[in-house]
């Protein structure tokens, strides 16, 4: 799939034949990940559920290249991404954009995962209409509204309007209902990283030809990736010194990192990193080769949540590059430790790790905190709960509705 293939597609176009509408709403890398395979298992239904994938483009070469990896393509494309935009530009945008787009669309259900302003902007937009919302990643909470920021904000909003909430561990459906939320509303589903990582296949090779160069069994490999909003500015430049000493004390070492499209990542990080020896600056990589890249890495260090998942799903250790952490699950099951930014901080959490081998290996020797695997078939099948019965006449599945029924627009 080129990159710049997600072209905007005429929502009119588009027809149900009187099936159950999921509209699928994704704008960013993590969520095309996080629900592709939820994507993929409500393709399985195509007879009485008709899945819509709408896009915001929030991040349109970094989302294409997910997709790609699981061979989904966007129906709409709103076309939202713009270079530099501030917050509210983008969410009042994307809030007139989904609200035209539902109006016409009139999905059953709008199908909205993590914390992005997209999640904000279509749980929103579906809300005023009267249509209900199901929000995967339910109830992840850092306690601190400014910190990861926007997302605790977003999150936390999302809840208030979403009529069912899928979560991935314990702790979050524990903090939706220290919150209020019905429990009858939450369903506990497990996280669906597992899925997404069960649908790449291995391989040997990677697609990025440069990683395929590298002295791969000469030296010690560790992967970052940094990108948050709350990152940016000192903390990254912290970090980014930090990797420069840790590449000049190790001469056995490897960096690795993938920089974000985001300009006022790669300013820094480019300015900072580029021509250091020993660390290996890329593009975005593909998500097999992110997978291959962080299953051959010592550790690897990062602000991204998704990363942790995937680390503590994967079994390898994981520098945490933030202040606070809304994923204590990857730290309390042994694979995560959160340093924060700090340059000294950093490099003496990583040169201990480097230098203890039995450390690392006891960190990856934990039970991953996210289930088995089947979370997106829990998500569809309760979605098939409210789907209406199929042409044959019998139901889709069986269970309880627990979405109520779709609110009347108020004028």
């Amino acid at each position: 799939m080129d990159p710049h293939s997600l072209t905007p597609h005429s929502v009119t176009a588009i027809g149900g034949g009187g099936r159950y509408r999921v509209c699928v709403i994704v704008g960013t890398r993590a969520e095309g990940i996080k629900l592709a395979p939820v994507i993929r298992e409500l393709e399985r239904h195509r007879r009485t559920v008709q899945t819509i994938v709408v896009t915001t483009a929030l991040h349109r070469e970094m989302l294409a290249q997910a997709l790609e990896a699981f061979g989904i393509l966007p129906q709409v494309d709103l076309g939202l991404m713009s270079t530099r935009s501030q917050l509210a530009d983008f969410t009042s945008r994307a809030l007139l954009a989904m609200t035209s787009c539902f109006t016409e669309m009139r999905p059953d259900l709008v199908l909205v995962q993590g914390d992005n302003s997209t999640v904000l902007a279509a749980s929103l937009a579906a809300h005023y209409l009267g249509i209900p919302v199901g929000h995967v990643d339910a109830g992840l909470r850092s306690a601190n509204m400014r910190n990861p920021f926007p997302e605790e904000l977003n999150r936390r909003l999302a809840a208030v309007v979403a009529d069912l909430h899928f979560t991935p561990t314990a702790r979050a459906r524990e903090n939706l209902l220290r919150e209020g939320v019905n429990d009858a509303h939450i369903v506990a589903t497990g996280n669906t990283i597992l899925d997404a990582i069960r649908l790449i296949p291995r391989k040997a090779v990677f697609d990025e030809a440069e990683l395929n160069m590298l002295p791969w069994g000469k030296r010690r490999v560790i992967t970052v990736t940094m990108h948050r909003r709350e990152s940016l500015g000192e903390p990254l430049q912290n970090v980014c010194h930090a990797i420069a000493e840790l590449a000049a004390m190790h001469g056995d070492l490897q960096v690795i990192f993938p920089v974000h499209l985001n300009p006022r990542v790669r300013d820094v990080v480019l300015g900072t990193l580029d021509g250091v020896p020993r660390v290996t600056l890329l593009e975005p990589v593909g998500y097999a080769d992110m997978l291959e890249l962080l299953r051959r890495s010592e550790f690897a260090m990062t602000d991204a949540g998704t990363v942790q998942e995937e680390c503590a799903a994967l079994g390898r250790p994981v520098l945490i590059l933030r202040r606070h952490t809304d994923r204590p699950e990857v730290v309390e099951s042994g694979f995560g430790k959160l340093v924060g930014t700090e340059t000294q901080r950093v490099v003496d959490v990583a040169t201990r790790w480097l230098d203890d081998a039995r450390e690392l290996d006891r960190m990856s020797e934990g039970e991953q905190p996210y289930g088995d695997g089947l979370a997106s078939v829990r998500i569809v099948q309760t979605l098939m709960s409210r789907a209406p019965r199929h042409a044959g006449g019998s139901p889709v599945a069986e269970g309880p509705a627990l979405l109520p029924p779709r609110r009347a627009v108020e004028p």
